[in-house]
């Protein structure tokens, strides 16, 4: 093996195999795989090479098998039967290669994920690329933190299926729902189903970056259940200062689009004027015309400026204008008739939704209707 043995002697290789102490021979093979690494290698070499480290692997010595592991942990020059047989070493050689060592097949990473433990799904699901298959693995047998590491690599190619059933397994696990949450690309399935499990700030970044229907949204916004972000919505509806009360929001980073399709949700069309000046850098009283400008520009315009999302556009331009063609009275159901307005015109825009999404949003005015009613009911009974 010329270009191998230019850089080391006869003797290093016989101290490889035959040297007195462990510590000598960890010495040989490291400098070995230091050589084999950093020079071209003919194909003889190469061949050559590949019997040395298999003497390597094999050797007796923890230190020896761990220079090989760590040294050579992302060369493509070790053979796919040596990297093998050191994952299944102890986790001081073994998780080297799995972190990185491309010798593998996809199917040997998925099996060692499956059969493998903890530690070593952990050390897969950290590793620089992750295909499809070994992501599906890791959806299905993974331990909590490999998961967690695997949903936080955006090059693991995570199917639409395989994050349904992390979903599904860890869907009361909050951390885990929030590395997939931050993935830079969902399928709207999955962020519609998330949106049911999180916690409102989360909801507020799916709604913000990924695909959701436009009509989830407004369900979203007219039925948030998080008694946390009902209470903001509702001083914006009550803060006396309303320009104060936006600028704190903005400064505490808590003025987020979901927050305002919320609160124009139920009407408080005021604290939108004002959300919509301070994000867009613009004026009250400019907003307010470009808001109410009766022609399709306007809206648009000063929505685009203050850098809302381009998918939440409809629900807006709805809610936007159910408020026009409202008569608020100051009564109690103005509320109640502002969102079955809302829903209602929203079901009659040309982007009708698809045949699953009207009849949640039918359902979603049943429940309003409902809720007018127990209402009265308590009101007559106190």
């Amino acid at each position: 093996m010329s270009t191998t043995r230019s850089a080391l002697t006869e003797g290093d290789i016989r101290t490889l195999v035959k040297g007195a102490s462990a510590d000598e021979r960890a010495a040989s093979a490291y400098k070995l795989c230091h050589a084999m690494e950093s020079q071209p290698l003919s194909d003889e070499d190469r061949a050559t090479a590949a019997e040395i480290l298999r003497v390597m692997a094999a050797d007796a010595a923890e230190m020896v098998r761990r220079a090989l592991a760590v040294t050579l942990k992302s060369s493509p020059l070790v053979p796919r039967d040596v990297a093998l047989k050191l994952a299944r070493d102890v986790e001081g050689v073994s998780l080297p290669m799995l972190s990185f060592s491309p010798a593998f097949l996809d199917e040997d990473l998925a099996t060692i994920v499956r059969l493998g433990g903890p530690a070593r799904q952990l050390a897969i699901a950290r590793r620089p690329m992750l295909s499809s298959a070994v992501a599906d693995s890791i959806a299905e047998h993974g331990s909590e933190r490999a998961v967690m590491t695997a949903c936080a690599n955006d090059n693991a190619d995570f199917a639409e299926t395989a994050l349904q059933a992390v979903m599904a397994r860890f869907e009361a696990h909050e951390r885990v729902l929030a590395t997939i949450a931050y993935r830079q690309v969902l399928p709207m399935s999955v962020s519609e189903k998330l949106i049911t499990l999180v916690g409102d700030h989360l909801r507020d970044h799916l709604i913000t970056h990924h695909a959701v229907a436009p009509e989830t949204a407004l369900a979203v916004a007219a039925g948030s259940a998080e008694r946390a972000t009902l209470d903001l919505v509702d001083q914006a509806g009550h803060a006396a200062d309303v320009r104060g009360f936006v600028a704190h929001l903005a400064g505490s980073l808590r003025l987020t689009p979901s927050l305002l399709l919320r609160a124009l949700a139920q009407g408080h069309m005021t604290f939108f004027e004002w959300g919509v000046a301070e994000l867009a850098g613009v004026p009250h009283h400019r907003t307010w015309l470009m808001i109410h400008d009766a022609g399709p520009l306007g809206l648009r315009a000063i929505y685009e400026r203050a850098g809302l999302p381009a998918r939440l556009f409809a629900a807006f331009r709805a809610a936007v204008d159910t408020f026009h063609s409202m008569e608020f009275d100051g009564g109690a159901r103005d509320l109640q008739r502002f969102q079955e307005r809302m829903l209602q015109r929203f079901l009659t825009q040309p982007q009708a939704a698809g045949r699953e999404d009207v009849d949640y949003l039918l359902e979603k005015m049943d429940q309003v209707s409902r809720e007018i009613r127990a209402e009265a009911e308590v009101a007559q009974s106190a």
